[in-house]
């Protein structure tokens, strides 16, 4: 096995800022994780009180990719995966996923923010025949994140582009297609990418509840019309259903009716 990452250290521990909020904390709270603090827990229930809808988001988001990494391994062949945007750990990790139906699995998680780093041992924790490694980038950065992916997958080989409840931190929406783009093109035929984020035009109090955590002075996190986040796979060949509310990605057999949420997704393979 080859992990490659930074070790975290004390000065990883003093950039972290436990007196406001933190998105990925947040989100770690509403899946039932533990790494977050009182802030977090506050800014959650009081984003919950407005919508409550969102832990059902959370969760429905984490389903959505599981059914996609559970594709990509089984029914596409898929062994490599990059995965920018990951989260602090709570269940289901794409490594897990992945490795527990291909243990040869190799996934390189991104992220820029100290709290991940500290956890870094966690996401790195591998299959013997696999590979797990943790880059500290930004996603502004397509080029630093290919080359340092780069000591640990073959990007020669098809690999799956993971961008799950990130983009919409990127607040000019040119410059998030314009990363997607590079990081694609950085990627050979055959790869995939697999796209889910918060829309617009679904739950209006979902909208409101964001917009508000927004203007708290958080890092923010924009929604947007299901039309912009389907132009991400512009050039890519997307697979049915395509773009969707993501409970009504390939349901899994038995699942209970699902309702739309405002949290659309798809995975498109690249020609």
């Amino acid at each position: 096995m080859t992990d490659h990452a930074t070790t975290p250290g004390p000065a990883a521990h003093q950039k972290i800022d436990t007196s406001v909020p933190h998105s990925a904390r947040i989100w770690n709270y509403w899946l039932g994780g533990k790494d977050n603090y009182p802030v977090d827990e506050a800014a959650g229930d009081a984003y919950s009180a407005v919508f409550p809808g969102i832990v059902t988001v959370a969760r429905s988001s984490r389903a959505f990719l599981r059914r996609n990494i559970t594709h990509l391994v089984t029914e596409a062949g898929i062994r490599q995966f990059l995965d920018i945007g990951t989260g602090l750990p709570t269940v289901d990790n794409t490594h897990e996923v992945a490795q527990r139906l291909a243990p040869d699995a190799r996934i390189v998680y991104v992220d820029h923010d100290p709290m991940v780093l500290t956890h870094a041992r966690a996401l790195l924790t591998s299959t013997p025949e696999g590979a797990t490694a943790y880059v500290d980038a930004e996603l502004s950065d397509p080029d630093r994140i290919l080359a340092a992916a780069a000591e640990t997958l073959d990007l020669t080989r098809p690999t799956a582009l993971i961008l799950s409840n990130i983009l919409g931190h990127i607040g000019d929406y040119d410059q998030a297609r314009a990363i997607v783009a590079r990081l694609m093109d950085g990627l050979p035929s055959g790869s995939y990418l697999s796209i889910n984020d918060g829309s617009r035009g679904i739950d209006a109090a979902y909208e409101r509840a964001q917009d508000a955590y927004n203007e708290t002075g958080a890092v923010p996190y924009f929604l947007r019309p299901v039309d912009k986040i389907a132009a991400f796979f512009d050039g890519l060949e997307l697979l049915e259903p395509g773009v969707v509310s993501v409970p009504f990605w390939r349901p899994e057999a038995g699942a209970p009716a699902a309702e739309p949420i405002g949290e659309h997704g798809g995975l498109a393979r690249k020609p």
